[in-house]
């Protein structure tokens, strides 16, 4: 079983669930606050691997949604500068296991990479957020 430090959302019902399966999986959670951690780009970039600097992001984010941040027109170093100044634009969860970092859930990659113990296939999508934040928008900051 892993230690694995979850960098979440707290009250975010897609972390909540994600969480669930990789404690039912038997791994040790260190769950901390993605918004209130205190980021910098190296601290930061290591979770994002080789994928496309639009990956990066949290597509349900209000500053994405509303066209002010367009993720397909930042540089890398642009990238880091919003999501430090703006959490919120940070894809979630951040991932870390020992020095290996990764962004989002895909159920498939961490069974491969962690394990899951999960025997039936998970068709839910873990990562959208589920809200209309028109309607109600979740809490940006949990105290």
């Amino acid at each position: 079983m892993a230690n694995v430090v979850f960098y979440e959302k707290p009250g975010c019902k897609n972390n909540t669930k994600q969480k669930g399966l990789l404690q039912a999986a038997g791994h040790h959670l260190d769950a901390r606050n993605l918004l209130t951690e205190s980021w910098t780009p190296q601290k930061l970039r290591p979770f994002f691997g080789n994928l496309p600097v639009a990956d990066w992001f949290n597509r349900s984010a209000p500053r994405i949604k509303s066209g002010e941040v367009d993720p397909s027109q930042v540089s890398e170093e642009i990238a880091l500068n919003l999501m430090i100044a703006d959490p919120l634009l940070i894809r979630r969860p951040l991932i870390q296991v020992g020095e290996i970092c990764r962004v989002g859930f895909d159920p498939d990659a961490i069974n491969t990479w962690i394990g899951l113990n999960s025997t039936t296939p998970l068709s839910e999508d873990l990562e959208t957020c589920p809200r209309s934040h028109a309607e109600t928008p979740c809490k940006t900051h949990s105290h």
